[in-house]
């Protein structure tokens, strides 16, 4: 039986590494280019969530903070098909986004939740335990994860 040598693994090693940053990047890979808007409205139209979205559009007007459990600052933002979802972005994990005002744009980038009133987006920063992929907004030039 022929001994293993440290040379032996001369290509096992770089082959397990690549599978290894192949699925580190699968979780904090930025998100393509683009808006979701129409994945959205569909997912809206057949009550779908679950769906990890990039969207584009303008604040709407700022909610007060949710409290209760984990603390969410909210936002209504109007996407470019008018439709309108819910943002909350949670301030316990991520830095609050200052001074937001109406009708300013804005984009997120989450996870997508239907409810009757045109949907959550949730999931807009990192998450620690590194099992979802890292969400984020962008406002005033400025990302907040």
């Amino acid at each position: 039986m022929r001994r293993l040598r440290l040379r032996d693994f001369g290509l096992v090693i770089p082959l397990l590494l690549a599978a290894l940053y192949v699925a580190i990047r699968q979780y904090t890979a930025e998100p393509p280019p683009g808006d979701d808007t129409t994945r959205v409205a569909e997912a809206f139209e057949q009550k779908r969530s679950d769906l990890q979205v990039q969207l584009v559009g303008t604040v709407e007007r700022v909610l007060t903070d949710d409290e209760h459990g984990g603390r969410h600052q909210r936002f209504i933002m109007r996407l470019s098909n008018d439709q309108t979802v819910l943002v909350a972005h949670n301030i316990d994990l991520a830095p609050r986004v200052p001074a937001m005002q109406s009708g300013e744009p804005v984009s997120v980038y989450g996870e997508y939740e239907y409810n009757p009133l045109g949907g959550v987006v949730h999931w807009t920063h990192r998450d620690p335990a590194n099992r979802h992929p890292h969400g984020w907004i962008e406002y005033r030039g400025k990302r907040y994860q």
